[in-house]
């Protein structure tokens, strides 16, 4: 469903949404990058509004509708097969504009045109996310500057994604600070009290073929019965390979709504995190209980990415410099892996072997994100990185450690950036170990921490210059955190 009418897809299997809404003649989204990186694709999807327990027949429970912004470009359209989607032509027409598309064009924020559907959709779904509040503040977040927060309850990062190289941002911004809450009569807004749709148990074959299984079990046979099979939840790497390298494969099977890899489950010694849950939706349901995530999340990617990237996917590409494993090793995390004879549990720490390698045997998938607890009290998270958000990192670092009477009593240092694969630091963890929590012992062990890995000269960043962020991100931890407050706040 595309702004309310009804469109049978056919295949190609690989083609994406944008493609297909394109075809049907919306031209308002376009393609920028094929990549995720500009926004320009962006359209509106109806999801969940919360994280809600699945029930083992994969229908959804009973929740609200959250509209939320998508990268068009990177979703295969069969994974839509059953959906609910609106671009920037479902919003307003030029007789009548949307409350986005009006404050827009009256305070100047389009130019060529060219990203402006982007921004709409992506500011759309803002203006329409059920919490937005004048009181709101950026949650758990004090790194962020208040000042990205409108006076409205605008979080001015659900643009983080779209990118605009000719109005400039502030006209953008001023638009969407003046915008009020949707009104009643709203159709989009009534539309958030029904729930969404629920995902079609799609198998086309057409030029391939893309698969939505019922349950794990029947994924895992798939995958057991066809080798070639690629799994895909958010598709955000998956969708670039397939724009850009033109990668095709003969079965895809999509794992993005199995009930069994969608559920966040507190015990008592642990979280679990489920390996197809967004990132989006993972920050909404911690509710602030995991502060290292907290600084994670809004520095991972942008709002569009999140909105459907998994650390499930994150984890299983293998990449040294994915965000989420260095924070997860701080954590001291733990994968569950399924197959078709049964399920293992193996540390992070043992999980990568090599450069995109790990010890995930043909026809297993993660299913379980576990991180124990309790948590060690003080956590941090550096990301050193060309821009301040929506960028690849140099180099990631994660830290949680607890200090007893100033003594380090616990430490673990999680790195990305430095080696072929994300690594725990073992070296700079024996440097501080039992040591007191001094600048003389902080900068002994920096020096330690600079040496780990085997850092790699790229456009990103020079090896010399890797090395050097290592080091001195232990020295701003410590200063961060020198003097009584060593909770794991910012400050």
């Amino acid at each position: 469903m595309i702004n309310g009418r009804s469109y049978e897809f056919t295949g190609p299997a690989y083609a994406s949404a944008l493609d297909f809404i394109r075809g049907r003649g919306l031209t308002g989204a376009k393609e920028g990058c094929a990549e995720g990186e500009c926004g320009a694709c962006a359209v509106l999807v109806a999801r969940p509004a919360a994280i809600a327990d699945q029930p083992t027949d994969g229908r959804r429970n009973q929740l609200p509708t959250r509209w939320t912004a998508v990268n068009s470009c990177l979703i295969p359209a069969a994974a839509l097969d059953g959906q609910e989607v609106i671009t920037a032509e479902g919003l307003g027409t030029p007789e009548a504009l949307h409350p986005v598309q009006h404050e827009l064009a009256l305070r100047g924020g389009s130019q060529c045109g060219y990203c402006t559907p982007g921004f709409v959709c992506s500011m759309a779904a803002e203006y329409y996310r059920p919490d937005r509040a004048p009181d709101d503040t950026v949650p758990n977040n004090a790194d962020l500057d208040p000042a990205e927060h409108g006076p409205n309850g605008f979080d001015l990062h659900a643009l983080s994604g779209n990118l605009c190289r000719c109005t400039g941002y502030r006209p953008i911004r001023d638009a969407a600070y003046a915008l009020d809450r949707p009104a009643e009569t709203d159709p989009l807004a009534r539309r958030r009290h029904a729930s969404p749709p629920t995902m079609i148990n799609t198998d086309l074959r057409d030029s391939g073929r893309i698969v939505r299984p019922r349950s794990l079990d029947a994924a895992l046979q798939l995958l057991a019965d066809e080798p070639d099979a690629v799994a895909v939840a958010g598709c955000t790497d998956w969708g670039v390979d397939v724009n850009l390298k033109g990668v095709r494969a003969p079965l895809v099977i999509m794992i993005d709504q199995l009930p069994e890899l969608r559920r966040l489950t507190w015990y008592e010694d642990r979280l679990e995190l489920g390996a197809s849950l967004t990132l989006s939706e993972i920050e909404g349901g911690l509710h602030g209980r995991i502060p290292l995530l907290d600084k994670l999340i809004p520095q991972f990617a942008s709002r569009l990415i999140r909105n459907t990237a998994t650390f499930g996917g994150n984890l299983g590409t293998g990449s040294p410099i994915g965000d989420a494993a260095p924070v997860l090793l701080a954590l001291d995390a733990e994968l569950v892996l399924a197959g078709i004879d049964g399920e293992r549990t193996v540390p992070l720490a043992g999980y990568f072997t090599g450069y995109r390698t790990s010890v995930r045997r043909p026809g297993e998938l993660i299913k379980i994100i576990r991180i124990p607890l309790p948590l060690l009290p003080l956590t941090a998270f550096h990301k050193i990185a060309k821009r301040r958000f929506d960028d690849i990192s140099s180099v990631a670092v994660g830290y949680a450690l607890a200090i007893t009477e100033d003594l380090i009593s616990e430490i673990r240092i999680g790195v990305g950036g430095v080696a072929a694969t994300p690594i725990r630091a073992e070296g700079a963890e024996s440097a501080l170990i039992g040591r007191r929590w001094t600048e003389q012992t902080i900068n002994e062990a920096a020096g330690v921490l600079a040496s780990t890995g085997t850092p790699l000269d790229d456009h990103r960043a020079s090896a010399p210059y890797r090395s050097a962020m290592l080091g001195r991100s232990l020295q701003r931890l410590y200063f961060d955190h020198r003097g009584p407050d060593r909770s794991g706040g910012s400050r």
